[in-house]
């Protein structure tokens, strides 16, 4: 898959191609099923696929400030668009005057000019152009002048408590799950564990002293780090690739027993004694074991680990 950032990367000999475009935060299965049909369309007319997407988030632009938490980094969410297909992964660096382009120019100057797209996918809810005026309605009128089909995909919804309470998957609604520590919901809706990717760093050791040393995870700035607790998870090395995800069982939140003020992301690698610092990693969040507590004695905190560790491998095995 070739990857670029601007559009100033296309190559001269560029032809017509089949687009998608979103921020497909995520890539959950709604955005999988739009990506799905870009492709499918895309191969029907022997065309590469291009998904056009967006750095940073448009929020954070437009109102500084409101920025979402960050479910998949660029680097994973190109992994991941690959893995479906995609053959161009082009980022447009978002900014203020980007922001400004009203939609019809955008889709001249970038789907026309740039691309010269033969057909757009987008999903239902679209919106594009300066003030988000843009929509499907827009885009399937301009693609009659200048000579491209739109396709707007259905989102997906699966029955809640009743047939008329749905859900949507959207990256909104698997933030608030991630936020509220309901990895199983946001993990049916991403279609995998919810992943948190980092560095590790040096910790204040406190866990090799208690027979639990963890690998602590230095997580970008915007990521969605689920909420405090301790969970069960699979720990993979990123860089390189290629090892088999080990189980881990995973505390989140500032470590009450001792006063702790700093939140952090730690993970206890089980069946391997290894020092992970300065590597990337990944951590997918499989299941939830139980809350955050403070303990009364570090004897106390150390039996409860034994029982998380064990719930971990029970899951996990």
């Amino acid at each position: 898959m070739q990857r670029w950032r601007g559009l100033e990367f296309i190559p001269g000999s560029w032809g017509r191609c089949v687009a998608t475009i979103g921020v497909f935060d995520g890539v959950h299965l709604g955005h999988q099923e739009l990506i799905n049909r870009a492709v499918s369309l895309a191969q029907d007319r022997a065309l590469p696929t291009v998904l056009v997407t967006f750095d940073p988030h448009p929020a954070e632009v437009v109102r500084p400030g409101s920025h979402p938490a960050q479910l998949t980094t660029l680097r994973r969410k190109a992994e991941l668009v690959e893995a479906l297909g995609v053959d161009v992964f082009c980022v447009l660096p978002f900014t203020l005057e980007l922001s400004k382009v009203p939609a019809d120019v955008f889709v001249h100057e970038v789907l026309v000019e740039q691309l010269h797209v033969a057909a757009v996918v987008v999903g239902e809810n679209f919106t594009f152009g300066h003030k988000a005026t843009g929509n499907v309605e827009l885009l399937t009128q301009l693609g009659h002048r200048f000579g491209f089909a739109v396709e707007g995909a259905k989102l997906v919804t699966v029955p809640n408590s009743t047939p008329a309470d749905e859900i949507t998957f959207s990256s909104t609604y698997i933030r608030a799950c991630v936020n509220a520590g309901d990895v199983a919901a946001a993990a049916a809706a991403l279609g995998r564990p919810h992943r948190l990717e980092g560095i590790v760093v040096r910790g204040d050791r406190r866990g090799h002293e208690l027979g639990f040393p963890t690998a602590n995870l230095s997580t970008p700035r915007y990521a969605a780090v689920p909420a405090d607790g301790v969970y069960a998870g699979r720990f993979s090395l990123l860089n390189p690739p290629g090892r088999e995800p080990l189980m881990a069982a995973v505390s989140v939140g500032t470590n009450p027993t001792f006063s702790g003020r700093e939140r952090r992301v730690e993970a206890f690698v089980l069946d391997l004694d290894e020092d992970f610092y300065g590597q990337r990693v990944g951590i997918d969040f499989v299941a939830r074991l139980r809350d955050m507590e403070r303990y009364d004695s570090t004897e106390a905190l150390v039996e409860q680990m034994h029982r998380d560790v064990d719930r971990t491998r029970e899951l996990l095995s």
